[in-house]
């Protein structure tokens, strides 16, 4: 069993930046990989990125690459999003889970946080 919570959004002007932080419960976290997921209003949940359960091993999506940043800190149960140049459209609530794989599929991810709200403004 994995607990995840996400922080750190918040309300950020375009071209800012702002990092995410999921912490997890649970002894063996270093054996999943951590996913965030962002879904905007009225849209479907996207894939932003992942990072392997050692740390080794990171996939984007298209629309964050060269912008977003994940790592993970095992000592401290934590994954982190590093976001900077922000753009309108990257206004959603973003969310991070757990998988035992390395992948992008949303239907993989077996435990899930309750989200953290980032919105970037003009």
């Amino acid at each position: 069993q994995v607990q995840l919570v996400e922080s750190g959004g918040g309300l950020v002007q375009a071209g800012g930046s702002l990092r995410l932080s999921c912490a997890a419960s649970g002894r063996t976290f270093s054996s999943y990989s951590i996913g965030w997921f962002r879904q905007g209003a009225g849209k479907e949940r996207e894939f932003v990125a992942v990072i392997s359960g050692s740390g080794s091993r990171s996939t984007y999506g298209d629309s964050v690459k060269g912008r977003f940043t994940i790592s993970r800190d095992n000592a401290k149960n934590t994954v982190y999003l590093q976001m900077n140049s922000l753009k309108l459209e990257d206004t959603a609530v973003y969310y991070c889970a757990a998988t035992v794989l390395i992948t992008t599929n949303t239907a993989l991810y077996g435990y899930w946080g309750q989200g953290t709200q980032v919105s970037v403004s003009s």
